[in-house]
């Protein structure tokens, strides 16, 4: 039984720019079947969207809790928002 297709936008803040946060979370989403894009912010922050299965999704959101090793996470905003149909993941 698959899940339904979700939709979430993360904004992550603390040292979390120059540490790899994009590229892990670019490998995980493609690991996990995820579709969206993942930015550095002009703030120092990053953002990413993430689309697909409820519970892989929820697998990255809940990665950008913690990052990878170097990033120091203070902060983490989610917001659901309605699947729009995305195609692969970017690296912006």
């Amino acid at each position: 039984m698959t899940s339904a297709t979700v939709r979430r936008r993360v904004v992550v803040r603390g040292y979390v720019q120059g540490v790899f946060f994009r590229d892990s979370v670019r490998r995980l989403a493609e690991r996990y079947g995820v579709t969206g894009s993942v930015a550095n912010r002009w703030d120092g922050a990053v953002e990413a969207v993430f689309e697909g299965s409820s519970e892989a999704v929820e697998r990255l959101v809940e990665f950008c809790r913690e990052g990878p090793r170097g990033a120091h996470v203070e902060e983490v905003e989610v917001a659901e928002e309605e699947p729009v149909g995305e195609s692969g993941f970017s690296v912006r």
